[in-house]
């Protein structure tokens, strides 16, 4: 049976001609002694339960502190890879803007040379033409020619 201080406090022992009665005293004591043991067993379990769970405590702040480590790398990373993948996206940007240009280049030198061409081969056939021309219209005067159209457009129907 387990006594409170306060239970102790307040217990009033019968008294004898020579003093307290032994029995009741004896009671009382041994009643005191276990509600004692009780409560420095609790107390013992108590402090055990403390060291554990200061123990655990330790654990935890230490696997907090690596978390914290371990989100502060990850962050770092994160930025470094965000950076290099814009980097990355950059030069990927001006190579095709320089591979653009050099083939709006190429394509503006070929339709430069296309247009040369262009005006050298007319120039040839007009030179051509020219000297078909007074042949032709030397055949003409003879009577060669049949439908009375010009040379150049009888070359164009034909």
């Amino acid at each position: 049976m387990a006594l409170t201080p306060v239970e102790i406090k307040h217990i009033r022992l019968g008294r004898s001609l020579f003093g307290y009665r032994r029995g009741a005293v004896d009671q009382i004591l041994e009643d005191v002694a276990e509600s004692f043991e009780d409560v420095w067993r609790d107390r013992a379990d108590l402090a055990d339960k403390v060291e554990h769970l200061e123990g655990e405590l330790v654990r935890f702040r230490e696997l907090e502190a690596l978390l914290r480590t371990t989100l502060v790398s990850a962050e770092r990373a994160a930025h470094e890879l965000r950076g290099q993948a814009e980097r990355e996206a950059q030069v990927i940007v001006s190579e095709a803007h320089a591979e653009a240009r050099a083939v709006t280049h190429k394509a503006v030198a070929e339709r430069e040379h296309l247009l040369a061409e262009t005006r050298r081969l007319r120039t040839q056939l007009a030179a051509a033409l020219a000297t078909l021309e007074p042949e032709l219209q030397g055949e003409d005067e003879d009577g060669d020619g049949e439908d009375g159209k010009p040379p150049a457009d009888r070359w164009q129907a034909a």
